[in-house]
């Protein structure tokens, strides 16, 4: 059964809720006027480096 848990975790249930959870925080951060995490932002296939060069 915990082969069953590992595969979905990594699969693409896994990697689906990572990426709705990422942009949930990322969205958040941007309207509260913050900088979003570079881990949030990497998950999303955006460069950290590159986001303050984003007009908003």
């Amino acid at each position: 059964m915990s082969a069953i848990r590992s595969s979905i975790r990594t699969g693409f249930l896994g990697r689906a809720f990572a990426v709705l959870g990422a942009a949930n925080a990322v969205s958040a951060a941007v309207e509260a006027g913050r900088r979003p995490r570079a881990r949030d932002l990497r998950e999303l296939g955006i460069d950290p480096a590159s986001f303050d060069q984003v007009s908003r």
